[in-house]
């Protein structure tokens, strides 16, 4: 081969190095999407069987603190299993948020469609998300209203739908949920709110419990201004109407 003909050759391997990158980089972009399914379907499957040691909005709250200097702030979180909570607290969160919550798949179109109406006709703005979709909230991801953000939010709630039991995601959503600035779930929020372990909690007080559960951070619990009283009286009228404790029977 003459000089000129190796000229020629290294010229052509280096114009089409960069097609061969790009080529790879195009399957590495393809296969994302397969990494990203499988990575949340590995976690949810995981979060199933292993109790999560906090969640996203935890880690949120904290970074808020510290970043704000904030050195007084402390995050409570004691992870209790469902049958170590009382039955009226769980009944109670149901009926404050979610009465549909057995029946449903993820979603409550009938309180979506109700929501949509009421948000058209103007005034205070109303929400239908399902425990479920407040579970995936919480636990995975983190507050704001971006398309991503509610795109992922759905794919989630399908996951724990379809891979868990009624009564975990409840069990998870009990012991996740903001119950006052710092306080998640039911075990901090009984010992902060009312100095006892979250299977003494009674109807009353876990009524209280779920009334704040729209804005803990506004609301107190163990200080309940009329906003509160009304909305835990609320609560309790819908737990009757649920049938109380035996609810929970129908998630099993």
């Amino acid at each position: 081969m003459t000089q000129r003909d190796d000229h020629d050759g290294g010229a052509s391997a280096r114009a089409q190095a960069p097609a061969r990158r790009g080529r790879r980089w195009l399957r590495r972009l393809l296969w994302l999407p397969v990494i990203v399914v499988a990575f949340t379907v590995l976690q949810v499957v995981a979060f199933r069987f292993i109790d999560p040691p906090g969640s996203v909005f935890m880690a949120i709250r904290q970074v808020e603190a510290w970043t704000a200097g904030d050195d007084a702030f402390t995050l409570y979180y004691q992870w209790r299993d469902l049958d170590c909570i009382a039955p009226s607290l769980a009944v109670s969160v149901i009926a404050a948020e979610d009465q549909n919550f057995a029946h449903h798949r993820g979603f409550d179109l009938e309180a979506i469609e109700q929501a949509r109406a009421h948000n058209a006709r103007g005034g205070s703005t109303r929400g239908a998300s399902t425990i479920s979709q407040q579970t995936a909230k919480n636990l995975f991801l983190w507050g704001g209203r971006s398309w991503i953000r509610k795109g992922l939010e759905a794919w989630y709630t399908l996951l724990i739908e379809w891979l868990w039991p009624k009564s975990r995601i409840l069990e998870v959503y009990v012991n996740v949920a903001e119950f006052g600035d710092g306080i998640y779930g039911a075990q901090a929020a009984a010992r902060r709110h009312f100095g006892k372990d979250a299977a003494q909690l009674t109807a009353s007080e876990s009524a209280r419990l779920a009334a704040v559960l729209p804005s803990p951070r506004r609301y107190s619990a163990s200080r309940p201004g009329p906003y509160v009283q009304r909305r835990a009286q609320w609560i309790q009228r819908n737990v009757r109407q649920l049938g109380g404790d035996a609810y929970l029977e129908a998630l099993k």
